[in-house]
């Protein structure tokens, strides 16, 4: 049968071996063990020594005259059963009247129970070619054992220094052994999936069952047979034959980061393709690992110089030039700042999303996580670019502040523009992203928020409301902000607040009667508009404030 692992020599057996030019010449026959002609010939010995099996390793193919073989059957029984526990492959004995003519019925029996090949030859043959002969096959196996070391590694080598990840090696496996490999994470999440056959797909389908229970069930897990029959979800079922799964653990540092798995056929897989599993498991580690620590460290450097500029300690034309020593070129270009209010419990995650929301459109950012938020300095190209951004901005859902475009010696100004806006964007969830030149008044919101007077002038404006809804199960605050909302149309109102119009109407005549003013009035409205605008600032700084105590 011809293997499907690219560029491989099936390992010599007893049956390829006696295939071989040299046994043509002379007439043979198997005598006992014709099951076990697939065993693997590692050597071959010509050998005329009674206790020969005290030198043996295992895998030998033995060629004898019978010389060292005695005549008594009781002596031919314990030296087959010497060959067999020392694991040799075949025993080829020279029928030629040397030592026997005819094949001793002790040797048969013997070798037939312990399934030892034993096969006879009808006359004389060198063994000298037939050792030279066996040896060259041998030496054709092992170079090209060799060959496809060499051929693995540098195509590894290749991948490494290119930066590629896991994908590339999952890739690089299935080309190499020509079989399904899938990879998977320690979550039991398929990650890279290559070379995907009917089979392998069918094994896919039921992935929880394969991974968690078949290789559980296995007291080694590492072979298994690799799928049931599909729609069966019970435990007791017997799987499918035909396919076998082989996997090898990915280890980072003494913890298991994930399993590679192979589906293949179910011949046990060749020396040279255990070897590429091995070094692709070990690889897939390194670049894993790599991308963890160049990430993290990277992330360390750009957090680190960003907040020197913030902090004031160096200058926005220094920031350019130690942008540029960490790979990222904002020279010459026109700057933006971008706050994103960070949404996540992970400390990494929304700033590895700002970062791919500049890299989506080829933008050049400095990317930190400031504590709250995230910042970015973004280079632009082009005047078209502050647009791109800002929608790419709002596709990521990430509720941020945009500055105006700025020189590097106005970062400074532009920081304070971002964050004013992100202030703001985070107090209207449905308001994604805000630039600072659409702020209008509420830039005067958002700079008086840093101290009393803003708490000062939504008490005056609000007050009354805010102590009635905190003692009443009946809250008129959410009443007075769909009425600003909508512009003071009452029948939109009603409609937004699903109530019938004289609710509304008695509603109104509350919140005239607390603010002792009346909603009909512009003026008034104005100023309530703009008091809850003000207590959305200040009830998003006390919950960021809540969050950082936490």
């Amino acid at each position: 049968m011809m293997c499907r692992v690219r560029g491989y020599v099936v390992p010599l057996t007893v049956e390829a071996a006696l295939s071989l030019e040299v046994f043509s010449r002379v007439h043979f026959k198997v005598y006992a063990g014709e099951e076990n002609l697939h065993r693997t010939v590692r050597w071959v010995h010509p050998v005329e020594i009674p206790d020969i099996a005290r030198f043996l390793k295992g895998g030998e193919m033995l060629l004898t005259a019978g010389l060292g073989i005695d005549h008594r059957p009781a002596a031919q029984r314990a030296y087959v059963r010497a060959l067999a526990e020392a694991g040799a492959a075949v025993l080829i004995i020279e029928l030629s009247g040397r030592a026997y003519s005819e094949m001793p019925e002790a040797l048969v029996d013997e070798a037939a129970r312990l399934g030892l090949p034993l096969v006879g030859l009808d006359g004389e043959l060198p063994f000298l070619e037939v050792s030279a002969q066996v040896h060259g096959s041998l030496v054709d196996e092992r170079v090209s054992e060799l060959t496809a070391y060499d051929r693995l590694n540098d195509t590894f080598m290749r991948l490494l220094l290119a930066g590629r990840d896991h994908v590339a090696f999952t890739q690089a496996l299935a080309n190499e052994i020509a079989w399904p490999v899938i990879l998977e994470d320690a979550s039991r999440r398929i990650v890279a999936y290559s070379a995907g056959t009917d089979a392998s797909d069918t094994v896919i389908t039921g992935w929880d069952l394969h991974s968690r229970v078949l290789h559980a069930r296995d007291s080694h897990g590492e072979t298994i047979v690799a799928s049931t029959p599909l729609g069966s979800s019970d435990e007791g079922e017997a799987p499918s034959a035909g396919m076998t799964c082989t996997r090898r653990a990915i280890l980072i540092r003494g913890e298991r980061w994930g399993w590679l798995h192979v589906i293949h056929d179910s011949d046990a897989l060749l020396s040279p393709a255990h070897h590429a599993i091995d070094r692709t498991a070990d690889v897939i580690a390194i670049s894993v690992l790599s991308a963890r620590e160049v990430g993290a460290q990277a992330a360390q450097r750009e957090n680190a110089l960003v907040n020197r500029l913030l902090l004031g300690d160096i200058s926005g034309e220094a920031f350019i030039s130690r942008a540029l020593r960490l790979g990222k070129d904002l020279r010459g270009r026109p700057l933006i700042a971008i706050c994103a209010v960070k949404e996540s419990a992970s400390d990494h995650h929304d700033q590895a999303r700002l970062s791919a929301a500049c890299q989506s459109i080829t933008l050049p950012a400095v990317v930190a996580d400031i504590g709250d938020h995230v910042m970015a300095i973004v280079g632009l190209a082009r005047s078209q670019d502050e647009p791109q951004i800002v929608a790419q901005l709002a596709r990521e859902k990430l509720r941020s502040g945009v500055s105006r475009t700025c020189p590097p010696t106005d970062l400074s100004t532009a920081i304070r523009q971002a964050r004013s806006a992100a202030s703001v964007a985070a107090s209207h969830s449905g308001r994604e992203v805000v630039r600072f030149d659409d702020l209008g008044l509420l830039r005067l919101l958002v700079s008086l928020s840093q101290g009393p007077e803003l708490a000062n002038y939504v008490d005056d404006e609000l007050g009354p409301v805010l102590r009635h809804d905190a003692d009443s199960p009946y809250p008129l605050l959410p009443t007075l902000r769909a009425f600003l909302e909508n512009d003071a149309n009452k029948s939109k109102t009603a409609d937004q607040l699903y109530i019938q119009r004289r609710t509304l109407y008695y509603r109104l005549e509350r919140l005239d009667a607390l603010l002792g003013r009346s909603l009909d009035e512009s003026d008034v409205r104005q100023s309530l508009a703009l008091a809850l605008h003000g207590l959305d600032l200040l009830q998003q700084g006390r919950a960021r404030t809540m969050k950082s105590d936490s």
